[in-house]
């Protein structure tokens, strides 16, 4: 049994908004009470397909609910979460946090005196593909990452490095906990103004490398991240929700198939192959109840907003270094 219902309103009913509406109304503990969206023809569709009470501004929205799911462009993040903490209420805010490092820092502060508890949403946390894996002991020493999918208008306000490849930044500093040394970076401006496609080459202090390779101009979709670590190899699909793991056998590897390999001087190695069970979960179903049963139970949230600031930073450094590449490459 819950303690109460919370309520929520949902800030933004686009594309993505209207899958928060959905899970939202499926989430036992939650009430949602409306939604704001300054556009009338977005807005109608909503009222008429959830008969939700649309709220003609942010202002009347959050003098009505407890948490704000914020669903709106990348630009308008850091207002829509200024007015819900500086009211005191719970935030959820897609990724990535703030349009700006300088809004992410204020955020940040803002959260500090509030008190209030605030997950970015970095849904790739709560793959089931992921989440499979991370019952292994993850120790990454190189890192391979692709996403790839198709040209969609939707989220072109920013660069492919902020709109793709920050969940897979948000994935690697998740796993590897580890200070950025060095990073390399290019990218091109195919269909828009910034860059569409990117690759990037990050090196951490403790030896670690990552090369990730984003595209949002793509023939095919991908969703595929690499981890090669001492004695094992781990392979995560987001996409179709797989994982597979090879490894050096041992003692809890009985399920696993395994066979012997020849090394040096005739000695030999059992390896073991794993297709964990991947169970069949809606990763925004469960990004919004842990958010919800970690303001129930007074707990930190998963993916905290230094996390969603982290994320930002680094991709803020790549897109730097493709800044000046292509200034250079110009001259």
């Amino acid at each position: 049994m819950y303690n109460k219902k919370y309520k929520v309103g949902v800030f933004g009913a686009g594309h993505l908004g209207k899958f928060h509406i959905n899970n939202w109304l499926e989430i036992e503990n939650a009430q949602l009470v409306g939604f704001y969206d300054p556009h009338d023809q977005t807005a109608a569709e909503v009222t008429e397909k959830y008969g939700l009470k649309r709220f003609e501004s942010p202002e009347a929205l959050i003098g009505a609910i407890d948490i704000a799911d914020i669903v709106t462009p990348t630009n308008h993040h850091f207002e829509m979460c200024e007015l819900a903490i500086k009211n005191g209420k719970h935030v959820f805010v897609e990724k990535p946090l703030a349009y700006t490092l300088e809004e992410g820092k204020r955020l940040i502060e803002m959260i500090k005196e509030a008190n209030v508890k605030v997950q970015v949403g970095h849904v790739e946390r709560f793959n089931p593909a992921f989440v499979a894996a991370r019952k292994y002991s993850l120790n990454p020493m190189f890192i391979e990452v692709h996403r790839l999918a198709q040209f969609n208008p939707r989220g072109t306000e920013v660069s492919v490095i902020m709109d793709l490849m920050i969940h897979d930044l948000d994935i690697i500093l998740s796993l590897v906990k580890n200070d950025v040394k060095h990073i390399s970076a290019s990218g091109v401006c195919v269909l828009t103004d910034t860059p569409d496609i990117a690759n990037v080459r990050i090196e951490f202090n403790n030896g670690c490398v990552a090369n990730l390779t984003a595209s949002r101009i793509s023939m095919k979709k991908m969703r595929k991240i690499r981890l090669f670590q001492k004695d094992a190899y781990i392979g995560i699909d987001f996409m179709e929700k797989k994982t597979e793991i090879i490894k050096m056998k041992g003692d809890h590897d009985q399920d696993a198939f395994s066979f012997d390999i020849d090394v040096a001087d005739g000695k030999k190695k059992t390896i073991a192959i794993a297709n964990p069970k991947i169970l069949e979960t809606n990763a925004i179903k469960e990004e919004l109840s842990a958010f919800i049963n970690s303001i129930e139970n007074g707990k930190p949230v998963i993916v905290s907003e230094i996390d969603g600031y982290l994320a930002m930073e680094v991709a803020h450094k790549i897109l730097e270094k493709i800044g000046n590449n292509n200034a250079i490459a110009l001259q």
